[in-house]
């Protein structure tokens, strides 16, 4: 991978000393201004950039158990999304051209000009859509349990699982339904959609619901949902043209290992799928071990 060096003296960037909570020393926390948002960000480590996206019901902390592993030979960027964790959240954009806009900003603020992206749930949708709009800037893609809208199997095998019907659940009646109770409506994803329930612990599981419960946190974060129409036109016209980058796929055979696979091999022209046994959609907090490994050795090869 081509080596570069951040941050670019014509374009600092701000930044704290402290290491965020979960992380340990060596990596901060800094903010800044992108396409028309403030971006919160976690950084550490040194060399090729690699960018972190997380996906719903997480904020960047869901990185906390990978990133140092691979921050001992890249520089890692851990962004909150639009609209979730420390990030702001305006009124539109959630969109995942338009997020990966954002992430795409990001990198070139933070000094860099190609990178490689990985993906979580709602991340991978973003990391989709930036290797997708911007293929010479993306070096590799690493997707990790969830699905692209609007590529097939999307209709048969994504869309009739009963276990999306929060993609239609927002709007104000359901907002004010989850006021107050965000705990009991996010443990539903991370205890129901695991393999092992315990996976993501107690002092994870308070910190995502004091971000999703604070103000408008509830609402910015269902757009996620309420853009998929769109997801859907957008990623059919970006898959006219394959990716031609490596890509990783990591899944759990208890979720969306298998229709990812299909989906990646439908829209790329290289594909290495790994699908996790005895395994739900939580792949880095079920099997920690393994993604470090798999992601490692991909982003190092």
């Amino acid at each position: 991978m081509t080596r570069q060096q951040p941050n670019s003296p014509s374009n600092p960037t701000k930044t704290s000393s402290a290491a965020p909570p979960f992380f340990p020393a060596g990596f901060r926390e800094g903010d800044e201004d992108v396409n028309g948002t403030r971006i919160h960000f976690v950084i550490g480590g040194k060399g090729s950039p690699v960018l972190l996206l997380h996906g719903y019901a997480q904020t960047h902390l869901m990185w906390w158990r990978v990133a140092p592993e691979l921050a001992k030979h890249h520089t890692v960027i851990i962004p909150d999304l639009r609209g979730a964790g420390d990030s702001s959240a305006p009124a539109q954009g959630y969109d995942k051209e338009t997020m990966a806009r954002d992430m795409r900003a990001l990198v070139k603020k933070l000094g860099f000009d190609k990178v490689s992206v990985v993906g979580h749930d709602i991340g991978l949708m973003v990391a989709y859509a930036y290797a997708a709009q911007f293929p010479d800037e993306v070096e590799r893609l690493a997707v990790l349990d969830a699905f692209l809208p609007g590529i097939e199997p999307w209709s048969d095998q994504v869309m009739r699982r009963t276990d999306v019907w929060h993609f239609s659940f927002n709007g104000p009646t359901a907002e004010k339904l989850v006021q107050g109770r965000e705990r009991i409506y996010l443990d539903h994803f991370w205890t129901d959609m695991a393999a092992n329930a315990q996976a993501i612990g107690e002092a994870e599981r308070q910190a995502y619901t004091r971000a999703y419960a604070a103000p408008g946190r509830l609402h910015s974060t269902w757009g996620y949902f309420q853009a998929f129409d769109q997801d859907k036109k957008d990623f059919r016209e970006l898959a006219r043209n394959k990716l031609p980058m490596p890509v990783l796929v990591i899944g759990g055979d208890k979720s969306m290992g298998e229709p990812l696979t299909a989906q990646m091999r439908a829209v790329a022209t290289q594909v290495e799928p790994h699908i996790l046994k005895d395994t739900g959609h939580w792949v880095s907090e079920e099997r920690p071990d393994e993604v470090r490994k798999l992601l490692g050795d991909f982003l190092q090869a």
